[in-house]
Order: C-alpha cells, then structure tokens, then sequence
C-alpha cells in the first residue's frame, strides 16, 4: 500500500530522504507535485492532488530539514 496525498509527513520524508542538499522553499507546487507522483511508493490518483495538499507536504518537508 503506497501514499496518499494526504501522507504529508512520510511524503515529505521521502523526498528529503532523495534530495537532502535541496531546499525545498525554491519549488514551485508544480514541480513539487512531479516529485511526489515520481515516488516509487506513491499510490494515489494524480488528480486527487490540491494546494492544500501540496502545501503540506511542502511545509512537512521544510519542518523535515
């Protein structure tokens, strides 16, 4: 069973996990989303994602560095 959108916090975990050395306040939600449906553990439709959700997982993987 893979994320969901609303799986901020291990989400966020992940992608600092991928990419420690960037910081992640330079992305746009576009390229965030990109990210996110690029994980191999992500699960979720593609369309399911929102700003709030995207927000999230940004502000969780900004709390994360």
């Amino acid at each position: 069973m893979g994320y969901k959108w609303t799986d901020a916090l291990p989400i966020a975990e992940e992608l600092y996990d991928n990419e420690p050395d960037l910081d992640p306040v330079t992305l746009r939600l576009s390229e965030l989303r990109d990210r996110v449906l690029a994980l191999e553990d992500f699960d979720d439709d593609p369309e399911k994602s929102t700003e709030p959700l995207l927000e999230a997982i940004l502000q969780a993987w900004i709390d994360e560095r």
